[in-house]
């Protein structure tokens, strides 16, 4: 991580405010460190009250505060939105994947819920501070949202509609001053691929695909999420940035 920080000014984003939504892990995590660690003030929220209390005694700073938010409560959401004063980067991260069981209808819908329709939630509780604010909105997609994994329908499907949506928000207020950009992870070694990278023959696959010839870590979508969080972005909206060390194109 501090070789990527490195990269930028290290008060970059002071008097910035951001909430990371499925930030107590993973990607969202690390993406919630990166903030944080140059000098945004950051709200990273996830479910696990257990892993929650974790993060609170190892991770948590004067910058960097976890708290839990159900992301499929409409009521949660909008209580949750009203402890705001200021917010300039909203990082819609949540997303859950049940492999072999999204077939089942009530999978299907759980999955689309907290992965797609969270997001817009997100985004429209949070936009009129985001309008005041000229700020930003960052969706975290997946080479999913471009390929198929048929053990995952749902994941697939939420992944290709936080495409749509980043566009569609992108227009919508896009007058107002406030961009909406998504990211689109590869494989990176998350919990989430554990099974993946921890078994040599799938591992060593996957990354004989890449152009880079190695699997992504969660801390290699910091550097993308910092600049869609900055100026240096600023005519740049309803795009997605892929980071999978060339994986889609392999």
């Amino acid at each position: 991580m501090n070789d990527i920080l490195s990269c930028f000014a290290p008060d970059l984003l002071a008097g910035k405010t951001a909430l990371v939504s499925g930030g107590t892990s993973g990607i969202g995590l690390e993406i919630s460190r990166g903030l944080a660690g140059l000098g945004a003030r950051v709200t990273a929220t996830g479910s696990s009250a257990e892993k929650i209390a974790q993060l609170k005694r190892e991770h948590a700073t004067d910058r960097l505060e976890f708290d839990s938010l159900n992301v499929t409560s409409p009521a949660s959401i909008t209580a949750f939105a009203e402890r705001f004063e200021r917010l300039d980067i909203l990082v819609n991260s949540q997303g859950i994947s049940r492999p072999g069981d999204e077939y089942d209808d009530a999978t299907f819908l759980n999955v689309m819920d907290i992965n797609l329709v969270s997001a817009m939630r997100l985004s429209s509780a949070m936009m009129s501070l985001l309008k005041r604010s000229q700020g930003t909105i960052i969706n975290i997609a997946s080479m999913l949202s471009y390929l198929a994994d048929e053990e995952v329908p749902a994941y697939c499907a939420s992944k290709s509609g936080i495409l749509g949506l980043t566009r569609a928000l992108a227009h919508r207020h896009g007058r107002d001053g406030v961009r909406v950009n998504a990211i689109a992870p590869g494989y990176h070694r998350t919990a989430m691929t554990h099974g993946l990278w921890s078994e040599p023959h799938a591992a060593t696959k996957i990354a004989d695909r890449t152009a880079l010839k190695r699997w992504g870590e969660a801390d290699d979508l910091v550097g993308a999420a910092i600049f869609l969080s900055t100026p240096a972005s600023r005519y740049i909206t309803g795009a997605t940035l892929a980071v999978d060390g060339g994986y889609v194109v392999g």
